[in-house]
C-alpha cells in the first residue's frame, strides 16, 4: 500500500539556497551568500543539524518534484535522516523498497541521533543499507571529515548488503556558497575524503551531487567519474545531464517526496545488480549492456522499444540495423550524448527514464 508525504521543503518553507539559521533564531533566513572568503558560523542548533540532510541544499530548487505517478525503473530506494525521526521500515519494505541510505554525521561535530536506530530498523526489514556524510569542506580538511564519518558508522564490508559510504556534498547552508574554496581547493578536499576512506575501506565512497553545485564549486571537474560513483540529484521527469566525467549514474535522487519516507531514489539496475554493487562486484555503469549495430535479440527488442516510447520512430523487430543505429544517434544527439551509435549505460539510463 503507498503512502504520500509532505514534503520537507515544504515543511521547511522551500528549499532555499544559501540559507543558514542563526545560533538562537530558528527559521530566520538569510537571502544573501557571505562573502566568498567567509567561514562558515559554526553551528550551534540541534534542528538546523536535522534539516541539513541529503538534498537540502540543491540550488536553486524553487519546489519539490512530486513522485511521478510511475517512478522511473530500476530499484526503488529512499535517504533518511533525524528529519524524518521514527520510520516504519516494515511498511517501507513492504512498498517493494530495495535499499536506504541514513545520515551517519555531519562535518565534525555531528553524529545523528537518530542514526542507531533508523540504520538497524532497515537492516531488520531486509534493505541494503548505506550510510552518508553531509560534508563542511571549511571545517576541517577531507581526510579528517572521512575517519569522523568511519569512526560513526559510515564504514563498508563486503557481506553483500552493506553499501559504499556516501559524501553528500552540495550548497553551504551556513553561508558562503562553496564554503569560501576555490575549484582547486574543492577539489583537492573531496580527493582526500575519496582517498582516506579508499585507503581505509577499500571501497570508493559514493558522491552525491548536483550539476549545479558540482560545476559553480569544482568547475566541473571529472576525475573522480573513473573512481566514485554518482548519486545524481535532479527533481524532474528524467536526469538530466551529467556532471562533469560522470556519463552515468548509479542512485538517483528524482523527487523529497512520495511513496517513501525521506527523500524518493532509484538505483540504475536491477536487484541483482544493486547485490553486486553493494559486494563491490559491479562498479559504477556495470549493469547495464552494451548494443550495438550486428546484434539481435531481446536486448535490441528493448532497447527499440524504448526508443519508441520516447517518440523516436523505427521498427521494433529486435535486429540492430543501420535503421535502429540512425535512431540512436537521433536520441543521443537530442539528449546531449555522443551520437555514437551505440546503446551503453549513459543512453540506456536516458531511455529509461
Amino acid at each position: 500500500m503507498s503512502k504520500t508525504k509532505t514534503s520537507r521543503s515544504s515543511r521547511r518553507g522551500g528549499r532555499l539556497p544559501h540559507w543558514a539559521v542563526a545560533a538562537g533564531a530558528a527559521g530566520a533566513l538569510l537571502g544573501m551568500a557571505q562573502p566568498a572568503q567567509a567561514r562558515s558560523a559554526a553551528p550551534t542548533a540541534e534542528a538546523h543539524y536535522a534539516a541539513d540532510h541529503i538534498g537540502s541544499g540543491i540550488h536553486g530548487t524553487a519546489s519539490a518534484f512530486t513522485a511521478q505517478a510511475t517512478a522511473p525503473q530500476g530499484v526503488p530506494g529512499l535517504d533518511v535522516s533525524a528529519w524524518e525521526g521514527t520510520v516504519n521500515w516494515s511498511s517501507v519494505a513492504a512498498d517493494g523498497a530495495g535499499f536506504a541510505y541514513v545520515k551517519a554525521t555531519e562535518g565534525v561535530g555531528y553524529v545523528s541521533n537518530t542514526f542507531d536506530q533508523q540504520y538497524s530498523g532497515s537492516v531488520a526489514a531486509g534493505l541494503l543499507h548505506g550510510a552518508y556524510h553531509f560534508a563542511l569542506p571549511d571545517r576541517s580538511d577531507g581526510t579528517t571529515q572521512a575517519d569522523y564519518f568511519l569512526s560513526h558508522g559510515g564504514g563498508w564490508s563486503d557481506d553483500g548488503k552493506t553499501l559504499p559510504g556516501v559524501l553528500d556534498i552540495e550548497y553551504n547552508p551556513y553561508g558562503a556558497t562553496c564554503y569560501g574554496l576555490s575549484h582547486s581547493t574543492m577539489v583537492n578536499w573531496v580527493a582526500q575524503f575519496r582517498d582516506e576512506y579508499r585507503a581505509r575501506t577499500g571501497r570508493y565512497p559514493m558522491i552525491y551531487a548536483g550539476l549545479s553545485w558540482w560545476t559553480e564549486c569544482t568547475g566541473n571537474h571529472t576525475g573522480f567519474a573513473s573512481t566514485d560513483p554518482l548519486w545524481i540529484a535532479h527533481y524532474a521527469s528524467s536526469a538530466g545531464t551529467l556532471p562533469g566525467g560522470w556519463s552515468n549514474y548509479t542512485i538517483w535522487q528524482y523527487a523529497d517526496a512520495g511513496t517513501y519516507p525521506g527523500d524518493q531514489n532509484v538505483f540504475a539496475g536491477s536487484l541483482a545488480d544493486l547485490r553486486a554493487f553493494a559486494a563491490g562486484d559491479l562498479t559504477s555503469g556495470q549493469g547495464w549492456p552494451t548494443v550495438q549495430q550486428g546484434q539481435s535479440g531481446f536486448q535490441v527488442t528493448g532497447a527499440q522499444y524504448l526508443l519508441d516510447a520516447q517518440g523516436v520512430s523505427l521498427t521494433v523487430d529486435g535486429q540492430f540495423g543501420p535503421a535502429t543505429a540512425s535512431a540512436v544517434r537521433a536520441f543521443q544527439s537530442a539528449h546531449g550524448l555522443t551520437a555514437d551509435g551505440v546503446v551503453s549505460a549513459g543512453t540506456w539510463q536516458l531511455l529509461v527514464s
